[in-house]
């Protein structure tokens, strides 16, 4: 899976705020990612949150995989 800034991931385990869904700010060996809920922002390496993924939209809105 190919991820770029911008991205919003959805992810496995949902923040305490409620969201699931987190915009990647960062890409490289560790990823910035912002929660859409409450905005709160978070360094998680790379292999953590391709193990997490459960779906990807682009910022046009298209779903991929």
């Amino acid at each position: 899976m190919v991820y770029e800034v911008g991205d919003i991931v959805k992810l496995k385990k949902p923040h305490p705020c409620g969201s699931q869904e987190w915009e990647i700010l960062r890409v490289g060996a560790d990823f910035r990612l912002k929660c859409m809920g409450c905005g709160h922002m978070v360094m998680v390496t790379r292999r953590l949150v391709e193990k997490n993924t459960r779906g990807l939209r682009k910022p046009d809105g298209t779903e991929v995989k």
